[in-house]
């Protein structure tokens, strides 16, 4: 029987792995090297910090994930992609409420991303309200 997430080691192992598959995608890869290109250690920390923060409660994040998503060449296909890659990471190590919630965020996460892109998109030709 596998263990539940409970720890930030757990966390790090998930994020670690989770990362390794990413940047091997051929879909994905390219897109995270393109952005992230040589400062990888850098964005895992942040990673780490924002699912202590998510799932163990114990707040060490601080910032705004979307932001860095915005200009992204990313869509549905992506995002089911990525979901897809990180919940057969999740359960590949893990099964628990805490994996089952982190499967879950990580949904939800998507579909906050993608509906607010569409929304960006479809609107970046109209004046601002103010």
């Amino acid at each position: 029987m596998k263990q539940d997430i409970q720890t930030i080691d757990d966390i790090k192992a998930l994020v670690d792995q989770f990362y390794s598959i990413i940047q091997q995608d051929e879909l994905l890869g390219p897109i995270f090297q393109e952005r992230i290109q040589d400062n990888w250690i850098k964005h895992l920390e942040k990673m780490y910090t924002f699912w202590q923060t998510v799932l163990l409660n114990e707040h060490s994040y601080f910032g705004s994930p979307f932001p860095p998503h915005m200009n992204l060449p990313i869509g549905e296909r992506h995002f089911g992609h990525w979901l897809h890659l990180f919940e057969t990471t999740v359960d590949r190590l893990y099964e628990g409420e805490k994996a089952e919630e982190a499967k879950w965020r990580a949904q939800k996460m998507a579909e906050m991303f993608q509906f607010k892109l569409e929304y960006i998109n479809a609107n970046s030709n109209k004046k601002p309200l103010i």
